[in-house]
């Protein structure tokens, strides 16, 4: 009876608060509430069918509402981002998904909006100010049905070549409740594996395959409908879960539900993130000079 979801506080929820190997706490910053989990065993990991490392969750006002570019928010979470990335080398963004399928474009919009730097360097830098500036690459992987090739293996050839300190991944997710779409960011160190939301698992990307560290950054865009209709329904036994199961026909089981303002949904969340990237990657320039650059 697996409740499909990418969020590791909802693996939480599903298996009780007391786990062993599991570090949990919960604070608000700057009126935002956050959860912080580390998994700390392999154990822990099995259990919550998640890698060892941190989950950082922030619960936020919807999305669909309007977001000001020095919104709380943006600074939360850019801060926490911060916190994870190394202190000096070349970061390189990559958007994951299909910016064709609109729950599945938050990646794509969401990298087309973070500022490329690498190439500024040299006099052209000291003439306009931007010296300052650390260097990042971005890059819109697309999918493997578009382009016939794994997103590991596109960005592990982009990483042997330009050798960056760290990847973000940026990538839209699946949650089990409809009240944390759009609602809910999630930002972890423990990598990404593309097409797991919507049961389409991918190769991993992550320290272990890429070989630097990787961050990954989503909002659930999606619920998986077999997964919705446990919760709407209250099942939480193996018997009525079986029978719910096999009355769902197969055309059933491979559904996914969004919200129908999903469209507003990854505009605003796009946005939201490139800015709290932009400002996670740039802490040496003031925010309004950072907001006149993009």
């Amino acid at each position: 009876m697996e409740r499909r979801t990418d969020l590791a506080v909802e693996e939480r929820e599903l298996l009780g608060e007391d786990i062993k190997g599991v570090d949990y706490s919960a604070e608000e910053v700057g009126g935002l509430p956050i959860e912080r989990l580390k998994i700390l065993t392999r154990r822990a990991g099995q259990l919550l069918k998640k890698p060892v490392g941190t989950y950082i969750t922030a619960q936020l006002p919807p999305l669909t509402d309007n977001i000001r570019d020095t919104d709380r928010r943006v600074k939360a979470l850019s801060e926490e981002l911060r916190r994870l990335l190394p202190v000096n080398g070349l970061v390189l963004v990559a958007g994951l998904g299909n910016v064709e399928i609109t729950p599945d474009a938050l990646g794509p919009k969401a990298a087309s909006k973070v500022l490329a730097t690498r190439h500024i360097s040299g006099e052209i830098a000291r003439s306009t100010g931007l010296d300052r500036l650390r260097a990042v690459a971005v890059v819109n992987t697309g999918v493997t049905g578009q382009t016939g090739i794994e997103t590991g293996e596109l960005l592990l050839g982009i990483i042997r070549n330009i050798r960056p300190s760290a990847l973000i991944a940026v990538d839209a997710l699946a949650s089990r409740r409809l009240e944390r779409l759009g609602c809910t960011v999630q930002i972890s160190d423990t990598g990404i594996a593309p097409g797991a939301g919507v049961g389409n698992r991918r190769i991993r990307i992550d320290e272990e395959t890429m070989g630097i560290p990787v961050i990954a950054v989503g909002v659930p865009t999606v619920v998986d409908a077999l997964t919705l209709a446990f919760d709407l329904l209250e099942i939480d036994n193996e018997k009525e879960g079986l029978a719910l199961s096999k009355a769902v026909s197969p055309q059933g089981r491979s559904m996914v539900v969004t919200p129908k303002e999903v469209d507003l949904l990854i505009q605003r969340a796009a946005h939201l993130i490139s800015l709290s990237i932009n400002m996670a990657l740039q802490a040496d320039i003031d925010t309004e000079d950072l907001l006149d650059l993009l």
